[in-house]
């Protein structure tokens, strides 16, 4: 396979010169500031997209007025920590979108966020962090090529299913990671250790491209991100990779003094595993792991980002947008604002779904408390249910998932759904040893369209 290689327009000397004359002239540097910022705002433009960038500053060419963006963002640049396997520096440019992306997030998600999910019942906010890590959980393991579809993969962790090929146990073992993080792991600092055991939980039982069980890469051993036609990220060499493992740990941990903002510095975490690929597979799912860790970590406290399944947005953007973002900052500069930009993009985007998601809940729940409980006399977690079922015709519960979403007695489970039975609600349908419960036309009653 061949090299991906990025599009890079030749920068003559007489190009450079005449940029810097043009910005001698103050008419002429206003200009150029102008293409600057459309440049840089509300999207971070590579030469791809910015060559049929309009207007042009007077006198300029495309390529020169390129040069001018790549001149300063030089001059805004702030180096990383993280190092290339050619011993250069990624930097950053601390961009007005980003600050001003990350102030809404932090004022937003911690302010409307808590407000909104503290309406909600203890039950109801559970079922939501549920279902956040369950989305989280899918999406990333179909980046990474599992084609279990969505629904059927809702079900297998829901009614705790069996994995029936390799795709269903990337999805589990996805699952089970953001679990043991969300409960367990981000109580602890980073260290080799603790990346290897997210590693293995992400990988367990699965295999790699050898046929081996995912592990770290040996001396000499290469690896490749590709699509099957081109070679997009060649992991560097082990030793260096080594090396550089222990730099992450340390900065994970927040060893240095600078303050990076948290949203940032989990995404320079993000995409420092995925430059050093460190094993022979499981690395995509592990850099999108250690984002939420970072995260969730008592001290940075973003609780909220539990709620958001960042790898959905991802992979509704499509991946070649993701693929894109870790090649222009590998390509162009070593500029991490490529990868930076892209994830607190989508980050926000994951809160501004889930915010008309959380209250369109708050809105339906309203609608349905006269005629559920003054008409039915149904509880929360029936109502819950009825939601669920409504969202698509397919999805079912049975007594053992009921039991274990709302966490109540085997007992109370069999009354909650014999009474949706009874009320005409449910239907029941045995596939195997299992009753499953459908949901009738009755609910559509209930709940109203979301058209």
């Amino acid at each position: 396979m061949e090299l991906f290689r990025l599009e890079k327009p030749k920068i003559e000397p007489a190009d450079r010169i005449a940029v810097i004359q043009a910005l001698e002239d103050s008419a002429r540097r206003q200009e150029i500031d102008a293409f600057i910022e459309r440049a840089n705002e509300p999207e971070y433009k590579h030469w791809e997209m910015a060559k049929y960038q309009k207007p042009l500053p007077s006198g300029l060419t495309a390529v020169q007025a390129w040069y001018a963006v790549r001149l300063a963002r030089s001059f805004e640049r702030m180096p990383s920590k993280i190092i290339t396997k050619d011993n250069e520096t990624f930097g950053w440019v601390r961009l007005a979108h980003i600050e001003r992306d990350c102030h809404d997030l932090d004022l937003h998600a911690g302010g409307d966020l808590m407000a909104s999910v503290a309406d909600l019942k203890a039950d109801e906010r559970r079922r939501f962090v549920s279902k956040g890590l369950m989305d989280e959980a899918i999406a990333s393991a179909q980046l990474e090529g599992a084609d279990t579809g969505r629904v059927y993969a809702q079900r297998m962790l829901r009614e705790k299913i069996a994995p029936r090929n390799t795709s269903d146990r990337m999805i589990l073992n996805n699952h089970r990671a953001m679990l043991a993080v969300e409960r367990e792991l981000k109580l602890r600092p980073l260290s080799l250790d603790l990346l290897l055991e997210m590693h293995s939980i992400l990988t367990d039982g699965t295999r790699d491209a050898q046929g081996e069980a995912p592990r770290l890469r040996r001396v000499g051993e290469p690896v490749d991100v590709h699509d099957g036609a081109f070679i997009y990220h060649r992991g560097p060499d082990v030793s260096f990779v080594k090396t550089s493992l222990a730099a992450l740990v340390s900065f994970a941990n927040d060893d240095e003094t600078t303050f990076i903002h948290p949203i940032v510095k989990a995404s320079m975490l993000h995409f420092w595993i995925g430059y050093l690929h460190p094993f022979t597979d499981g690395n995509g799912r592990l850099a999108r792991l250690l984002f939420y860790w970072y995260l969730l970590q008592p001290r940075h406290d973003y609780w909220a980002i539990a709620y958001l399944p960042i790898a959905a947005k991802i992979k509704s953007g499509g991946k070649n947008g993701y693929t894109m973002a870790y090649v222009y900052a590998e390509q162009d500069g070593n500029d991490l604002t490529y990868f930076v930009s892209y994830v607190i993009r989508k980050v926000k985007e994951a809160y501004q779904d889930f915010k008309i998601h959380i209250e369109r809940a708050r809105r339906e729940g309203a609608e349905i408390a006269g005629a559920a409980r003054k008409k039915y006399g149904l509880n929360d977690r029936q109502i819950f249910l009825i939601k669920y079922l409504r969202s698509n015709d397919e999805h079912s519960t049975t007594l053992g998932s009921y039991q274990a979403v709302n966490r109540v007695s085997r007992a109370t489970s069999f009354n909650d759904l014999a009474s949706l039975v009874k009320t005409g609600f449910l239907k029941k349908k045995r596939i195997g040893h299992v009753v499953h419960f459908y949901g009738t036309e009755k609910i559509k009653t209930l709940i109203p369209s979301e058209e």
